[in-house]
């Protein structure tokens, strides 16, 4: 019966000065691990960007096959593009657009961009050499990190 008496009156539990640490250990992970999220919703727009780049080339391609080869058509009419693939989008929205076009009979230039970091990606082919760089507009590059890709 006695040691029933002792329980009773004990207080386990945790220090203030414990709880404290604890709270300030999580503290310091949160701001660690956020950076690292929000940079990597980033590369996941870019990536978009990137893909739509990759269609809108094929949409060129499939212009030019239309057209005996000659890009020429395409300069400066984004609307062009959509008519090959439906879902190449030219204004800014949701995701990733087309934001400009250029081309010539020997070739063309498409650039696109990445929703909410601003950064542009552009596909270029020259007398059927084909570059590939990109513009970042902000300073955590997401997927743009050396100017080309």
């Amino acid at each position: 019966m006695r040691g029933r008496l002792q329980s009773i009156g004990s207080e386990d539990g945790f220090t203030v000065i414990e709880l404290l640490v604890v709270i300030l250990i999580i503290g310091i992970l949160a701001a660690i691990a956020i950076p690292s999220f929000l940079n990597q919703t980033q590369k996941a727009n870019d990536a978009s960007a990137k893909e739509l780049a990759h269609t809108a080339q094929i949409a060129a391609e499939s212009y030019a096959t239309d057209h005996s080869g000659s890009y020429a058509g395409l300069n400066n009419n984004l609307s062009v593009l959509p008519t090959y693939d439906a879902t190449i989008q030219i204004t800014s929205g949701d995701g990733a657009y087309v934001s400009g076009v250029t081309a010539s009979s020997a070739g063309y230039s498409v650039t696109t961009t990445s929703p909410n970091s601003a950064d542009s990606f552009t596909i270029t082919r020259n007398n059927g050499a084909v570059t590939r760089t990109c513009t970042p507009a902000t300073g955590l590059h997401g997927g743009c990190a050396n100017g080309s890709w």
